[in-house]
């Protein structure tokens, strides 16, 4: 096997891992509103699942960047899928007794394995090739990612949420003996999904086992992170990482409710084509859905446009210098929630819509020119740079802050601020030129 065609086999395996993780993520969110019921949880207690996720990020890169420079890509890679099957595992016993404690250290697990994925597999795409041509490959890699995530959804509901989830006042008007039938197919549709999952990640593990992936870069770094922690473009770009997730997570999260308080719902409803979008992602008449229901079908178009901008971008970032490409689409996404801050109705919801399409490119971009120049010590930048993503960890929460204490208007303008930061660091990266 020549080294290209070696190159191009690792990279469709390493795009394999980049959709599973992506589906799995948002799999596990679909869990949230049957968790509840199952374990009677309060609304804190459901938020801490993300926070769970977060937090494995936020603890677990770092040392997961050291583990990755002592024993090469190949292990850490099979080392992930491991940790993932075995948080997966995990919530059986959690959903058979209902023990929320159970399930959150499996998820923590499950956010852990990905962790190592990500600390893994982002450097490892971006060698796998001409530097020239990193940013374009891991943006591919990265558009398989958010076709998982656009496909969980679907699936979730198809086998997690399947039959009605019954509210705590519903379960307590049941004998004891039903609620034992109850809480066991409740445990069932949480139990069958992951052993599946949990099979599949296994023989996606053994695969990496015995394939043949080149050793590009696969010895042990000569550096520590102190002398790491010295490059500045790694630095500005972890940041950058921070503002991006905190950005894309915050708009997502609160979309919704910013939809509510432009009263769109009724807008849907008088609008010819948007009342047959909503209705056919609603699959029922939108005159018995809840407003909530209506505005919050088209959130489903935010983050399918960063799916869609993934594989434009892969192309773009291919032909122009990546640094440029991430300052135009920064600078479109500020623009975007300006006019969106500025205007009512439709044109406010499909200007914040749009931000979606132009954020599909940065995460990956600024991953690949925030590790450009790092040779060998790549597993400790990217250990450095996935520890950022704790941003979804703290800008949402910044977001909700200054809406409850102002209005929206206000903290759009914290969004923006995250996106002209990532236009100042595209900025300052486009005078490496990358020649085509």
């Amino acid at each position: 096997m020549n080294q290209k065609k070696s190159y191009r086999t690792a990279f469709i395996f390493l795009t394999v891992l980049f959709f599973l993780w992506g589906f799995i993520t948002v799999l596990v969110d679909s869990l949230i509103p049957r968790l509840k019921e199952v374990f009677t949880l309060t609304y804190f207690q459901a938020g801490m699942v993300q926070f769970a996720f977060f937090g494995a990020y936020f603890l677990l890169s770092i040392p997961a960047g050291y583990i990755l420079s002592k024993i090469g890509y190949k292990k850490g890679i099979i080392l992930g899928l491991v940790t993932m099957a075995a948080g997966c595992l995990l919530f059986y016993p959690a959903a058979s007794y209902r023990i929320f404690g159970v399930f959150m250290l499996g998820y923590f697990i499950l956010a852990g394995g990905i962790t190592i994925l990500q600390v893994a597999a982002n450097p490892y795409v971006t060698i796998l090739g001409p530097e020239k041509t990193a940013s374009s490959r891991l943006n591919l890699s990265q558009a398989f990612n958010s076709l998982g995530t656009a496909i969980a959804p679907a699936i979730g509901a198809l086998f997690i949420l399947k039959d009605k989830v019954k509210s705590s006042g519903e379960i307590e008007m049941l004998d004891e003996a039903q609620k034992q039938t109850y809480y066991a197919s409740e445990a069932a549709a949480v139990q069958e999904p992951f052993l599946g999952i949990t099979a599949f990640i296994g023989v996606i593990a053994l695969v990496f086992f015995f394939v043949n992936l080149p050793k590009v870069g696969d010895k042990e770094a000569s550096n520590n992170y102190a002398s790491v922690l010295k490059n500045r473009n790694l630095i500005l770009g972890a940041l950058g990482i921070f503002f991006y997730v905190g950005a894309e997570v915050a708009l997502g999260s609160y979309m919704v409710n910013y939809f509510l308080s432009l009263d769109l719902a009724d807008t849907v409803r008088e609008t010819g084509i948007m009342r047959t979008i909503a209705e056919a992602i609603l699959n029922s008449g939108i005159s018995t859905s809840s407003d909530m229901a209506i505005v919050g079908v088209f959130v489903t178009f935010y983050w399918t446009g960063a799916m869609i901008g993934r594989f434009i971008g892969s192309y773009l970032t291919k032909i122009i210098n990546p640094a440029v490409v991430l300052s135009v689409f920064a600078s479109c996404a500020i623009l975007m929630i300006l006019i969106s801050n500025l205007s009512v109705g439709l044109v406010a919801m499909w200007t914040i819509i749009a931000v979606g399409l132009f954020n599909s490119i940065m995460f990956p971009t600024i991953f690949s020119l925030a590790l450009d120049g790092l040779g060998d010590d790549k597993p400790q930048g990217s250990g450095i740079l996935c520890t950022m993503i704790v941003g979804g960890a703290v800008i949402p929460p910044a977001y909700g802050f200054l809406t409850d204490t102002f209005n929206f208007n206000i903290a759009l303008i914290l969004v923006m601020c995250c996106y002209g930061y990532i236009l100042f660091y595209g900025y300052r990266n486009k005078r490496k030129q990358i020649s085509i």
